[in-house]
């Protein structure tokens, strides 16, 4: 189901009716954003919000190699500089923070806008994010099936949370869980350098 409500701070939005089929339209000037219902779990995306969304293996640990190539492939997503290609097609999202987990993974993250000028659907950017790296990991580890639980978690930053204390709980990630004793000394963290910590 897909149904467009209003933006940050906007009022309420009403279908009109036009040649092409519906428009909306708001009572103030802040963009639209698009709400989504994918299976169990409502996902709601704002325009210009940030995200941060978890994901989850569906049965097994991800081995160093495959962890690899999850935060290639978001890194790729993203746009960012290491990871990024002349046969890359332009970043759908602003990646702050990204960790992979042996378990799960971890994103901090802005949709941005494609040509119409809404937000890319946070749907369609996991659901290629993780189709490819199931395909690439059932590859590397000579698997099949399932890689990535179905649904993913993902929650919009609030005004009163602040974006530096989400990228901070994904840095401490690996340490609460044992695997080093600080952030920097995890190979399968990154975060976004105009982050200062």
């Amino acid at each position: 189901m897909l149904q467009a409500v209003g933006g940050r701070g906007a009022g309420p939005t009403y279908p009109t009716m036009s040649g092409a089929g519906p428009t909306y339209r708001t009572m103030s000037s802040t963009p639209l954003a698009k709400y989504h219902y994918r299976r169990r779990l409502p996902h709601l995306q704002r325009a210009d919000a940030d995200l941060f969304v978890t994901f989850c293996t569906a049965r097994f640990s991800l081995p160093n190699a495959a962890r690899d190539l999850v935060l290639e492939h978001c890194l790729r997503e993203g746009g960012v500089a290491r990871a990024a290609s002349a046969n890359n097609p332009p970043p759908r999202i602003h990646l702050h923070a990204a960790v992979v987990m042996p378990d799960h993974v971890h994103l901090l993250l802005q949709s941005l806008r494609n040509g119409d000028a809404w937000p890319f659907p946070l749907v369609d950017i996991l659901q290629c994010l993780k189709s490819a790296t199931a395909h690439q990991i059932n590859k590397l580890l000579h698997h099949e099936g399932p890689v990535w639980e179905e649904e993913s978690f993902d929650h919009v930053l609030r005004s009163d949370e602040s974006l530096r204390e989400k990228a901070e709980h994904i840095r401490q990630n690996p340490v609460r869980r044992g695997l080093v004793q600080r952030p920097e000394d995890y190979h399968w963290l990154w975060v976004n350098p105009t982050l200062e910590f």
